[in-house]
């Protein structure tokens, strides 16, 4: 008789790009805190095309603890994609995304599973006392938190932390791309899941090299405008494009009604009035081109929602102990 199959109850996702100094600490700190839930539980960890040790450290944790899992990818496709192969690949009823530079403190955890057990879908951690650079850190922070608070309507105050947990139902279907990582809570606020957030511990940096800077500032304002026409217009885009085309359309089809009255009624001279003239045709086209890309993205639109399976990252290595289990209980 073939027995059932048992899957974790956790699954924790951390990705690792040249974190080899971090390792090890943060893996006791996991184990340490994760016996202490007496929880059955996976560690997947995704190398995301290290350059340093960080795989040779990550295997040998795989080879001493069957809760480790491995996903090692091809190269360096960023944290957004290092997550999403973790997201897929994680079979735990609760998932908790972190960072592997100890800028987490497992000892968290608990506060983010507590209040879960209040019956939310997503609890997000809240550094609410950063310690990070102002200018390069907290300011542009601060901007993007407020600025996706008030497009999203969802009220936390820190979307930027990858230090959160979520009910794996809620993550059924969702596909990142981009630097969306941290928008989950609102790309997933459309479904009308519970969100919740507790403040967390913000450590500062003790080893290795920050991948954060000024750099992503232009990353982060282009990526809130994407979140904003995924949450409110990805399956009406034309309500959107079309939207803006017929205002632009109507300015200029007014300009050009009343330069027409003007012109036969008033006795306008129309090499005079040629600039309001030309405006006006300029907007009437640009309106017109708006409402056709509105069109065809309507078109686009409804292709992506049939055919979205394409992933945005390539292992080149999995390691997993879960072929073994499932031997062992067959």
């Amino acid at each position: 008789m073939e027995k059932k199959k048992s899957y974790p109850q956790i699954s924790i996702v951390v990705p690792f790009y040249n974190e080899q100094d971090n390792i090890d600490e943060l893996y006791q700190s996991l184990t340490e805190v994760l016996a202490g839930l007496r929880v059955a539980y996976e560690l997947i960890f995704i190398d995301d095309g290290s350059r340093d040790n960080t795989y040779q450290i990550l295997m040998k944790l795989y080879q001493k603890d069957k809760n480790v899992q491995i996903i090692k990818l091809k190269r360096n496709f960023g944290q957004t994609a290092a997550l999403q192969a973790g997201f897929d690949f994680a079979q735990g009823e609760i998932i908790i995304s972190m960072d592997g530079d100890l800028q987490h403190d497992p000892h968290d955890i608990p506060l983010l599973l507590s209040k879960m057990e209040e019956g939310y879908d997503i609890v997000s951690g809240w550094r609410k006392i950063r310690k990070d650079n102002f200018l390069s850190r907290k300011l542009p922070s601060w901007a993007a938190n407020r600025i996706m608070r008030s497009l999203s309507g969802v009220k936390i105050h820190d979307f930027g932390t990858t230090f959160k947990a979520y009910k794996k139902e809620v993550m059924r279907g969702l596909h990142l791309y981009g630097e969306l990582h941290r928008f989950i809570p609102a790309l997933i606020s459309r479904t009308g899941v519970k969100i919740a957030e507790v403040p967390i511990k913000n450590i500062v940096r003790q080893k290795g090299r920050s991948k954060y800077g000024l750099s992503r500032v232009r990353r982060v304002l282009l990526d809130l405008l994407t979140v904003k026409f995924i949450i409110s217009f990805i399956d009406r885009p034309l309500q959107f494009f079309g939207l803006v085309g017929l205002g632009l359309g109507s300015i200029g089809f007014t300009i050009a009604f009343i330069l027409t009255l003007g012109f036969y009624f008033f006795g306008w001279s129309a090499r005079e009035n040629l600039g309001n003239l030309l405006l006006s045709v300029f907007l009437m086209v640009v309106g017109i081109q708006l409402i056709m890309t509105g069109l065809l993205a309507e078109v686009i639109s409804r292709i992506y929602f049939v055919t979205h399976e394409i992933k945005i990252y390539s292992t080149e290595e999995i390691k997993s102990h879960r072929d073994e289990e499932n031997r062992e209980q067959e």
